[in-house]
């Protein structure tokens, strides 16, 4: 739902020029040099910013035809103070910033790390609404390993995870803070643009066209996606009449459609296992690029268009695939992680139901794939770090973080769930989960409390050895199972 903002009541709007002016004097000499902050996040300790929730953004983006050119922009951020801030944090880096504006008074600003530090000219008052407004580029170079835009055959699209919105715009860059978008892209006409959420119409200037997409559902940021370029928006239905609309360049429209005509029936697979699909919509983003992942962005996975094609990869494989992504609409998207280090719950569930998937309808054996991580657990661990404590990634490879052990290592932790307390127990956890939490965040000890209030039994213990422990626990129902030693040859996470 969009949001509706109501005025706000500052009386201190009505001092005089000259005394506004004095303050934001006064408050710049007084404070501190600015500095990046963080919400301590224990994987990513500069990430997020404290003292407001963001409510809603809105981001006007001007593709100016050329990929290798920077992008200008405006983003609006609603947000209400959770405490008084006499100045805030922003996350942005690789852009510039021409302008910045809190409720309508410019501000000042200056850049510390990878935070835009704002002040505005008087204290922002605990409980109160603001509006900040930063002017600014969105610049889609630079190495693709840091992530933000990814520059595709023909335009771009987006690949924020984990910690790269703030290189495409300025934002609270962390899962914990979500809040409704509103995407407004002008670009060259020839083009077609598509975002999370829904379409909300689009004006023709003649040489460009500006689109307007509004999300239904609050999101992350990590979760925002815009492609841009000379494609085609296929729509179909899904099931309970869910418009489907999947986006792939228009050369590629039939080479694809095998691929693309399948998503209504992997919902259809999901809700069976899960419940009701979490949002307004879905569908399948073919990116002609070289990225060497898929993402989950919230209505609208990424894929790399090699995988369609690559013919090494079995018909099975990639269709288990698109399950996997398709999976984290639930656990990830509408039920994101409050810290990082939950991120199991993202990638455990979604490896869970890819095997799950692959065996009801290819004969691939989840037990066997289960008995193979185990084999390779204890080695996983020592490399990443248990699975609901991962190790940090570089530095210089953000994207390291997702090693095998929040892959397979953590589907492993639910097949012993599901081993210790029965099949039934375990799916009524899984709608359960999903339900009570959907457009929410929630953490690993929300898990393990409903785990137990499900089995009608406490399973701290038990699930703490397969959460937090250096060794992997004995598998229940599976005693001849054992995990190869640290150093030994280890296996992927999943197929490819």
């Amino acid at each position: 739902m969009p949001l509706v903002r109501t005025p706000l009541p500052r009386a201190r709007w009505l001092r005089s020029a000259v005394l506004v002016a004095a303050s934001a004097g006064l408050v710049a000499a007084a404070l501190p040099a600015p500095a990046p902050l963080g919400i301590g996040d224990p994987l990513f300790p500069h990430l997020g910013n404290p003292g407001y929730d963001v409510l809603a953004y809105t981001l006007d983006l001007t593709y100016p035809g050329a990929n290798t050119k920077p992008l200008a922009a405006v983003t609006r951020i609603d947000a209400r103070a959770t405490e008084e801030l006499e100045r805030l944090n922003l996350d942005f880096t690789h852009g510039t910033v021409s302008a910045v504006t809190v409720d309508g008074l410019p501000a000042r600003y200056e850049s510390s790390g990878e935070d835009l530090v704002v002040t505005p000219v008087v204290p922002i008052d605990a409980g109160e609404e603001v509006e900040i407004t930063v002017t600014h580029t969105s610049d889609p170079t630079g190495p693709a390993a840091t992530g933000g835009w990814v520059r595709t055959g023909d335009g771009l699209a987006m690949a924020n995870q984990a910690d790269a919105a703030h290189r495409v715009f300025p934002s609270n860059d962390h899962p914990s803070d979500k809040a409704w978008f509103t995407f407004r892209i002008t670009a060259p006409s020839e083009l077609t643009v598509v975002a999370n959420g829904l379409p909300e119409g689009r004006v023709d200037h003649g040489a460009t066209t500006t689109w307007t997409y509004r999300s239904r559902h609050p999101m992350a940021t990590e979760l925002a996606q815009v492609s841009i370029g000379r494609s085609t928006v296929v729509h179909r239905e899904g099931p309970h009449g869910l418009p489907v609309r999947d986006v792939v360049a228009t050369a590629d429209r039939q080479l694809m459609e095998p691929w693309l005509r399948r998503t209504p029936g992997h919902l259809e697979w999901m809700e069976r296992q899960v419940g009701p699909y979490p949002f307004e919509t879905y569908g399948v983003l073919i990116a002609d690029a070289d990225t060497g992942f898929e993402l989950e962005t919230q209505t609208l996975s990424l894929f790399e268009r090699g995988i369609f094609t690559e013919p090494a990869y079995p018909e099975w494989y990639v269709d288990s695939v698109m399950v996997h992504e398709l999976a984290h609409q639930w656990f990830g998207d509408s039920v994101s992680p409050r810290t990082w280090s939950d991120l199991w719950l993202n990638e455990g569930h979604a490896s869970w139901y890819e095997a799950l998937y692959a065996e009801e309808t290819a004969g691939k054996s989840l037990e066997r794939r289960m008995k193979a991580a185990y084999a390779a657990s204890d080695g996983w661990r020592a490399d990443g770090g248990p699975p609901a404590a991962p190790e940090p990634p570089t530095p210089d490879h953000k994207i390291s973080l997702f090693r095998p052990v929040v892959y397979d290592g953590s589907a492993l932790v639910l097949y012993a769930l599901r081993q210790e307390i029965g099949t039934e127990p375990f799916r009524t956890l899984e709608r359960r989960w999903v339900a009570e939490h959907r457009d929410g965040t929630a953490t690993t000890a929300d898990f393990v409390a409903l785990a137990g209030e499900v089995a009608g039994r406490d399973l701290t213990a038990f699930l703490h050895g397969w959460l937090y422990e250096a060794k992997t626990p004995a598998m229940p129902g599976h005693p001849d199972w054992r995990s190869r030693p640290a150093g030994a040859p280890k296996t992927a996470a999943k197929p490819g």
